[in-house]
């Protein structure tokens, strides 16, 4: 006969679901940003221009509390573009990890292949949200200029893209 006692899962269902909730309290939380690679017919990229900061990027955004990553950033497509993209297959091109910087807490910044769109597509094309001054498909030169900040990231998933290899960096540096 063993004197050890039933882990607690066994002995208290109730207390165990506790214990596991107050654990997820206190877990740290990181920040998911979802972003966008989207492609005009000649293999232009989409870039945004944000109101809130002062250079160009990729569409997307922060996903909100418990959504998946590939939903945010259809959900930022359709808010701030008027570009609906859900049910569509959107492979995984990169994944990011961002260390803390400034006051920022490191996040997981990914970036999936919205494909090529349609003329029909790109002429509806607006802006629906204050966040976004403008808009612009641009060739790799211009987006390399323009996204400056970001570019090793966006860079490694328009390699991705080619190889069908995801790509995952640290501070968008490949880790091997």
């Amino acid at each position: 006969m063993s004197n050890v006692e039933p882990p607690l899962y066994e002995r208290d269902p109730a207390e165990y679901r506790r214990h596991l909730a107050e654990g997820n309290r206190t877990q740290p939380r990181k920040r998911v940003g979802a972003d966008a690679l989207v492609f005009d017919q000649a293999g232009r990229i989409l870039l945004v221009d944000p109101s809130y900061k002062p250079q160009w990027d990729i569409p997307g955004g922060m996903a909100e509390a418990n959504e998946p990553p590939v939903d945010a950033v259809c959900r930022e497509l359709r808010e701030e573009l008027g570009l609906d993209l859900t049910g569509r297959a959107l492979p995984l091109l990169c994944l990011d990890w961002v260390a803390p910087h400034g006051v920022w807490d490191d996040s997981l910044m990914v970036i999936f292949d919205g494909g090529e769109l349609t003329t029909e597509q790109i002429s509806s094309l607006h802006i629906t949200d204050e966040e976004l001054v403008a808009f612009e498909f641009c060739t790799l030169d211009q987006a390399q200029q323009r996204l400056r900040p970001y570019w090793d990231r966006v860079d490694a998933a328009l390699r991705a893209h080619e190889n069908g290899r995801t790509a995952y960096l640290h501070d968008g540096r490949a880790r091997q």
